[in-house]
């Protein structure tokens, strides 16, 4: 399952910059992961400070 983004993200960009496929990207009110292209690696996840990436 791919990532999503909870809505306790505060747009910091660490789990952008920390993408290996760069399938993050900056949303309206938060940053979004592109399901399709999402490896499942947990990158993001490991490096949110708020824990905001989990797999659904």
């Amino acid at each position: 399952m791919a990532y999503q983004i909870a809505d306790t993200c505060i747009s910091c960009g660490a789990c952008a910059s920390e993408c290996p496929v760069s399938c993050i990207s900056e949303g309206d009110t938060q940053y979004q992961i592109d399901a399709s292209s999402c490896i499942e690696c947990g990158s993001c996840a490991s490096v949110c400070p708020v824990g905001a990436p989990a797999q659904e």
